[in-house]
């Protein structure tokens, strides 16, 4: 068969670039912002329904921590909208100032005052004249949300730095809770802590947050923070959003080549598409809603290429990295022979084999470099158009 010109097909995008805006409790609209000359936020669309998590992940210099900041009222958008609870807090005429907007923020550093007690930092936006039993209900309210936070109630005579940073955070966290926000934005909250610390207090924040029905919004650079914390995410490069869409979707349908390199390690492979099926040095591998007809670059994910005993694709070990629970492998992969008996060399329908590629496993014994292994493709493949 000659090689053919890709042929687009009508296909609905892989995932939404902006959620429904219907019932949603935030909606950003068409924002832009430029600082002089240089357009940091392009025309951003964002829904989030009322108790959603939503993570805002990208690259540094992409927007995020802007973003942020608009929808806080630190900031002016050049243009656009926001609307939080069905109310126009920005945008042409309007603007609800910062402190009119029941937003709580928490900062990377936590921002806590250092002069302060824990109690005295939580108790900072909260009015005793305004509570039944005024210093009374400050005190209360100030012990209610250091359980809320599971910190012990003896820390609120404490000062900042005689706290770990974990314990710093979630002091931060409950400070920004004590006015009953509706709308909670974390700008890399966990990004200064060491990996074991972020994980534990992450979990713990996000159980909060939960359990009080806060919607929120997670800025962070971090994917597996972001796929992890949120069920939204919102991948973010060069002042837009490129994808939106449940963890699941955004992971393993990704949009376009970019998005799935960013958003963890990915095999890709030239490849022939005909129908939906992709034809590539890994075998014949399904694509679904494939995007061109012809030749095409394909995406998998590392812990979709399976080593089996049986498996019809073999490859070479080259080098591996040890993590203790898995091993990285780089896998020289051999010539491709097609069901047909042909050895690659069909044109681009066959790609004939040779490339590198890095899988996952967990048995670093037999995976050392020089071995020969037999693998497996598991589940379907994404297909991008070649140039993408």
């Amino acid at each position: 068969m000659t090689e053919q010109s890709p042929s687009r097909l009508p296909v609905p995008s892989v995932a939404p670039s902006v959620a429904s805006t219907i019932n949603s409790h935030l909606s950003v609209v068409g924002v832009t912002k430029n600082f002089g000359s240089q357009a940091v936020l392009k025309g951003v669309d964002l829904s989030v329904e009322k108790g959603g998590t939503t993570a805002i992940v990208g690259p540094s210099g992409s927007g995020k921590t802007t973003l942020l900041r608009v929808i806080a009222g630190f900031e002016d958008p050049a243009s656009g909208s926001i609307h939080l609870s069905g109310s126009h807090v920005s945008g042409d005429v309007t603007r609800v100032p910062a402190h009119k907007r029941h937003i709580g923020y928490v900062a990377q550093d936590g921002a806590l005052f250092p002069h302060l007690t824990v109690g005295q930092n939580i108790a900072f936006g909260l009015d005793a004249g305004k509570l039944d039993g005024g210093r009374r209900a400050v005190r209360a309210r100030v012990q209610e949300l250091l359980e809320m936070v599971s910190l012990d109630a003896a820390m609120a005579q404490r000062r900042p730095h005689e706290l770990s940073g974990g314990q710093q955070q979630r002091v931060a966290l409950a400070r920004a809770l004590a006015r009953e926000p509706e709308l909670m934005l974390l700008d890399e909250p966990f990004s200064a802590l060491d990996a074991g610390l972020r994980v534990a207090t992450r979990r713990a924040v996000a159980k909060v947050l939960n359990e009080a029905g806060v919607t929120t919004i997670l800025v962070t650079h971090d994917q597996g923070e972001a796929l992890s914390f949120a069920d939204q995410v919102a991948i973010m490069r060069g002042g837009r959003l490129a994808q939106i869409g449940n963890p699941f979707v955004v992971y393993t349908r990704p949009a376009d080549r970019a998005t799935a390199e960013f958003l963890g390690e990915a095999v890709i492979l030239d490849a022939w598409m005909e129908g939906s099926l992709a034809t590539c040095s890994l075998g014949g591998i399904p694509v679904r809603r494939p995007p061109v007809q012809g030749k095409v670059q394909l995406m998998l994910r590392p812990e979709q290429i399976r080593i089996a005993p049986d498996g019809p694709i073999r490859g070479v070990v080259v080098d591996t990295d040890y993590f203790g629970p898995e091993t990285t492998v780089r896998i020289k992969l051999g010539p491709y022979t097609a069901p047909d008996g042909s050895s690659g060399k069909n044109g681009h329908r066959y790609p004939g084999g040779g490339e590198v590629i890095t899988i996952r496993h967990w048995n670093a014994s037999i995976t050392k470099p020089g071995t020969e292994l037999c693998l497996r493709v598991v589940g379907e493949a994404v297909a991008f158009p070649v140039g993408e």
